[in-house]
């Protein structure tokens, strides 16, 4: 990385070794690297709250899956249906890219469901609520591997942190490193809910960690859509192209997590009064 006028060059490579010709790219461990470390972060919260360890290894192959179906199938049906209509042998291409973090949502929740179910019954907002200390990691660090695989691209601007994209198959033009505003915003909730789980004891208040990481996240994303390009040329804008596919889908989300939000509140109030 080096700066070129007011603009940074970002011309590191997206793959971080190459074994027996295949390619280990940054994004991957960077991927591998979330799961990893939401392990621990639930390992700490299991013991914190004397839950037994043996549940939290199949909390996380449920997590896994939900996470990378979920977020296959979300790309697949929301940014380039026709495409996988067409070729439905292509959806399990996941080597050639194409993952979403709506579906990936989607995908986590339906995961939890079915873990309820089977594995710690009525402990779905227990659950969701603690989860979200890994996901808002993990939302951070996979658009830190974003950045490094040149990919989510901000529209041009001449703004002085401008990033130009050498290893990207878009024009070589200074533009807004969307995947950078929306890794460190992320990380920015992922410090609150650690806070908050931690220090402040919103954990009590039933469905608010939920709340502020769908609140949160979704309200970034809804955000940082302005200065994104499209991410697929299927992906058709609504409203005379004010808005695209990843507003739509984040606007729910919001709503959601408002809710829970206020819920929440409600019951503290009630607990303390």
């Amino acid at each position: 990385m080096e700066t070129i006028l007011s603009y940074i060059e970002w011309n590191v490579d997206p793959t971080f070794i190459t074994i027996f010709g295949r390619e280990i790219r940054y994004y991957g461990l960077l991927f591998a690297l979330s799961f990893l470390l939401g392990v621990k972060l639930m390992e700490k919260i299991f013991k914190q709250e004397n839950v037994d360890l043996k549940k939290l290894d199949k909390l996380f192959i449920y997590a896994m899956l939900g996470t990378v179906i979920g977020a296959r199938l979300g790309h697949c049906l929301f940014y380039d249906f026709e495409h996988y209509i067409a070729h439905p042998i292509s959806i399990l291409y996941i080597w050639e890219g194409g993952l979403a973090s709506h579906g990936a949502t989607i995908g986590i929740f339906i995961a939890l469901l079915l873990f309820d179910k089977k594995i710690m019954p009525g402990k779905l907002m227990w659950n969701l609520d603690r989860i979200t200390l890994p996901v808002a990691l993990a939302c951070c660090l996979i658009r830190l591997g974003n950045l490094f695989n040149h990919e989510i691209l901000g529209i041009g601007t001449d703004l002085p942190w401008a990033f130009i994209f050498n290893y990207s198959y878009e024009d070589k033009i200074p533009r807004h490193p969307a995947q950078l505003y929306e890794s460190l915003a992320y990380l920015l909730v992922f410090i609150v809910l650690y806070k908050g789980y931690w220090s402040w004891n919103w954990s009590a208040a039933k469905g608010k960690l939920f709340g502020i990481l769908m609140t949160g996240v979704f309200s970034i994303r809804f955000l940082v859509e302005f200065v994104k390009l499209k991410q697929t040329d299927a992906e058709a804008d609504i409203l005379s192209g004010t808005l695209n596919m990843g507003h739509v889908l984040s606007v729910p989300a919001i709503l959601i997590g408002i809710y829970f939000i206020f819920k929440s509140n409600k019951h503290e109030s009630n607990i303390t009064a």
